[in-house]
Order: structure tokens, then C-alpha cells, then sequence
């Protein structure tokens, strides 16, 4: 399917020079909204004819005026093939008109449908031969009440004005095709950008835990050095580095299996070495933040920081600081709270809240990628996250992660 294909139903299927649905060749299905306009436009030409035929029943035989109402009502009937063929149409009637004024509205009325649906080229062509048909009519059935030149005038622009007015109808149209594409485009982007904010998040998380779980590894390697070049430790000596051991084979293997995606971008460089933020770290955050300018109102109901698991830790590290930085950014003055609540089985909550800002705070752009960061951090880790405008105005980030019993 093409994008024409998914995107007729936007317009009227009167915008399109082929069927806006089904196969090519099969007559175009009129929605509710084209019923209205061509039946509108129907008994706009046909009270126009009905105008000329009294007027040709003045000064005409009834044989003449028979012949122009039959004509009439024939050049009425052919605009309901006009959204199928405009152009052959408008000709058609162009040709008629030059005998029978009755056609003259059916004329007009065929003229906005080129207009609409034909290039520019071909309406100016058959926009030519109405006014030349309607010049050959003013001599040929002449309207004994005006002069032949001012009929010439008022048929050159009454043509002129639909001609133009389908144009405008036209240009509009393409307007707002072009204004929804430019939106759907729009909207792809920021798709795109989400998703590349989410694979860098994916990638600092694997980063992390590829050096926690160096560090691991490494510790590991060390206590069994030590086993290797002292068999004749103590035995309390053996046990407690057997014990380190078998802890660190343990959460090393649960560090592996939460390892996702490129575990380290090249060209880095020594960032990695330094050691990772826990959630025994926090206070340190904190006591930053405040350094930095900003209140901050620590509440936690954590007992033990230390025994909480070091990749859920991080994760709390990393929500708390992305949510001072954004007070800090946008809503600065403001008193921040920063709530942990949790137990092992329960999981861990935290959030963090600031009212609205009282006085004038400048604006700083952000593009959101943080939020967008730390909500598939969160996601990967087995938790979820919220963030949005609280009830007393201020603005609330919630997360809840799980920590297993």
C-alpha cells in the first residue's frame, strides 16, 4: 500500500483525479459530504438555467425553448460525471452553451470542478474555450435586454470568477495535505529521536553493569590468588575467602544476565573505571544538591542503603538525580522532596516533588530525553515510572522498582 493509498480518506475523494479507494478504473464511492456539495451545485446550475430558459421564453418559439430546456437539463445532468471526467465534461458543455444559454450555469459549475481537480495548463485551455464559446453565444443568441458587448463582459467574468475560486478551493486543499504530511513527519522524528534516547539509555545501563561486573570479577580473582598462594591459610581464613568468592560468582552471574546491547562504546576511554553510584551514595547527592543552591528534604524509610541489590541502587541514584537537575533547570527556588520508602519483597519507591515555582522562572529549553531515559531504565529493571504536573501545581517523578526478599 502507498502512502497516497493510506492517506486518501484525509481529503474528499473530490480532490482526486482518480478513485480515492478500490481498484483503478472503479467509479470513485462519494462520501456523505460530496452528495451535499454536487446536489448543491446541481440546483445551483439548474435554477440558473431555469433563469435563462424564462428569459428565452420571452423572445423564442416554444419549439426553441423546448430545445433549450431539454439541453439544459441534459448539461444539468452531466455534472454528476464531472468528478470522474472534469475536463470532458467542461468541453462538452462549453460547446453547448454556444446554442443554448440554458447551459450557461451547468458551464460554470463544470468550470470549478477543472479548476479544482485539473493542472493549471489544462484549466487555462478549457477556461479559453468557455470564454470564447461564451463570446460566440452573445452574437449567436444574443439577450435582447443587455448589449452584446456588456453580455461578453459579464460572461468573461463570471468565468474568470469560478474559474478562480477553484483554484483557491485547490491551493487550499494542497495546503493542508502538505501541513498533514509536514505533522506526520514531525511526528516520525520525534519517534525516531525516542528511540535513539531509549538505545543510549539501553547502552548506559550496559556500561554500568559492565563495570560493576568487572569490579566483581576482579575481586573475585583476587581472593582466589590469595587461596592459590596461601593452601596453608587458617581454615576461618579459607572459609571467609571462599564465601567472598561464591557471593561475587553469584552476583556477577546476575550482573551478566542483565547486560543488554553494546557493552562499551569505543574510544570512551578511562570514564567507566570510576566507581558506580549506589543507593548508599545518596546522601551524597543530596548534600550536592544543596551545595548547588537547591533545598532539598531527604525522607527516607530505607533501614539498610547497603543492602539494597547495586543495580536497583543505581537506578534510584539515577531517577533522584535527574529529577534535582530538573528542578534545578525548571523550577529553580523551589524545595524539593526526595521520598524512598521500601522493604525487600515490597520493592522500592521513590519520588521526588516540587511545587510550583512563586516568582518569574526563566525558560529552559528541554528536549525530554532525560525522562524518556530514565523511564526505560526503569522498564528494563523490572519497574515502572511517572512523571507529570501534580494537584497543587508543582510537578511529581515516581518511580517504583523491584527488590526482591
Amino acid at each position: 500500500m502507498t502512502r497516497t493509498d493510506r492517506h486518501a480518506w484525509l481529503l474528499p475523494s473530490a480532490m482526486a483525479d482518480t478513485p480515492a479507494d478500490g481498484p483503478p478504473g472503479r467509479r470513485p464511492r462519494r462520501t456523505v459530504r460530496d452528495w451535499v456539495v454536487d446536489t448543491t451545485l446541481f440546483l445551483v446550475a439548474a435554477f440558473l438555467g431555469l433563469l435563462a430558459a424564462d428569459t428565452s421564453a420571452k423572445y423564442n418559439s416554444d419549439a426553441v425553448v423546448a430545445a433549450d430546456q431539454i439541453v439544459g437539463a441534459a448539461a444539468c445532468c452531466a455534472l454528476w460525471l464531472r468528478r470522474r471526467r472534469p475536463a470532458a465534461v467542461a468541453i462538452v458543455i462549453s460547446l453547448v452553451s454556444v446554442v443554448a444559454p440554458v447551459a450557461g450555469g451547468a458551464l460554470l459549475v463544470s468550470l470549478f470542478g477543472v479548476a479544482v481537480r485539473r493542472p493549471f495548463r489544462e484549466v487555462a485551455s478549457i477556461g479559453a474555450l468557455a470564454v470564447a464559446a461564451s463570446t460566440a453565444q452573445a452574437f449567436l443568441r444574443p439577450d435582447p435586454e443587455i448589449n452584446v458587448g456588456l453580455g461578453i463582459a459579464i460572461g468573461f467574468i463570471l468565468i474568470l470568477l469560478m474559474t478562480a475560486w477553484g483554484m483557491l478551493v485547490r491551493s487550499r486543499r494542497q495546503l493542508v495535505e502538505a501541513l498533514r504530511e509536514r505533522a506526520r513527519r514531525a511526528e516520525a522524528e520525534a519517534e525516531l529521536r525516542a528511540e535513539q534516547a531509549q538505545r543510549l539509555a539501553r547502552e548506559a545501563i550496559a556500561r554500568e553493569m559492565h563495570d560493576v561486573l568487572a569490579h566483581r570479577l576482579t575481586l573475585l580473582s583476587v581472593h582466589a590468588g590469595a587461596l592459590e598462594f596461601r593452601p596453608d591459610a587458617p581454615p576461618a581464613q579459607v572459609a571467609r575467602a571462599a564465601g567472598v568468592i561464591r557471593d561475587s560468582a553469584h552476583e556477577a552471574l546476575q550482573d551478566l544476565r542483565e547486560i543488554i546491547g553494546v557493552l562499551r562504546a569505543p574510544g570512551e576511554g578511562a570514564e567507566g573505571d570510576r566507581p558506580q553510584p549506589t543507593l548508599a551514595t545518596l546522601d551524597a547527592l543530596v548534600a550536592e544538591s544543596r551545595d548547588a543552591g537547591t533545598k532539598v528534604v531527604l525522607d527516607s524509610g530505607v533501614e539498610d542503603p547497603a543492602a539494597v541489590p547495586a543495580a536497583t541502587g543505581r537506578t534510584v541514584y539515577r531517577i533522584a538525580q535527574e529529577g534535582l537537575t530538573n528542578v534545578r533547570k525548571h523550577a529553580p527556588g523551589t524545595d524539593v522532596t526526595l521520598t524512598l520508602r521500601g522493604r525487600p519483597g515490597d520493592g522500592l519507591t521513590i519520588e521526588v516533588h516540587n511545587p510550583a515555582p512563586t516568582g518569574p522562572v526563566p525558560h529552559v529549553p528541554g528536549s525530554g530525553q532525560g525522562l524518556i531515559g530514565l523511564t526505560e531504565r526503569a522498564t528494563l529493571a523490572g519497574g515502572r515510572l511517572e512523571h507529570g504536573p501534580a494537584p497543587d501545581g508543582g510537578f511529581a517523578l515516581r518511580a517504583w522498582l523491584p527488590w526482591p526478599a
